[in-house]
């Protein structure tokens, strides 16, 4: 083998090297990115397979909130859809009716979103990016909303 053939082999392992590392990082990355929908998203669009992880976002809908135990549910709202959401854990202080909310979790195949990680919004005048940009664009129709419950 010469100089040039050993320089070309060297080479090709570098790349064969890299092409790997980067396939196994873009793997890696796909398997720990959280996407983020409002309820209007996943009506319009479909919701993700029922074991993949993501974050709802909206305002928690006023009257909605129900305490069984350690278990909440409540409708999170962007005022054009609804979702029901179950959580079980301690929900945040600033957790309430009407509020922004961010929760981590899925989507059941009863069309129920099971939260693992509720976040709430830090006070009376911050919402969460994706909450405002979610809700802003659904407008506020409060009288018409599309459901994902029911027939």
């Amino acid at each position: 083998m010469n100089r040039r053939q050993r320089r070309l082999t060297l080479v090709g392992f570098c790349a064969l090297g890299l092409s790997a590392a980067a396939i196994m990082s873009a793997i890696a990355f796909r398997d720990t990115l959280v996407f983020f929908y409002s309820p209007s998203d996943l009506v319009a669009d479909g919701a993700p397979a029922p074991d993949r992880m993501f974050r709802l976002g909206g305002m928690v809908e006023q009257g909605s909130v129900h305490h069984a135990g350690d278990t909440v549910t409540f409708v999170v709202t962007d005022f054009k859809a609804t979702l029901p959401v179950t959580y079980t854990g301690v929900l945040p202080d600033l957790f309430r009716e009407g509020q922004g909310v961010v929760a981590e979790g899925n989507l059941g195949a009863d069309k129920i979103f099971y939260a693992t990680t509720i976040l709430a919004k830090h006070d009376e005048r911050y919402m969460p990016p994706e909450v405002a940009k979610a809700v802003g664009r659904a407008g506020s129709e409060h009288h018409q909303t599309d459901t994902l419950v029911g027939p």
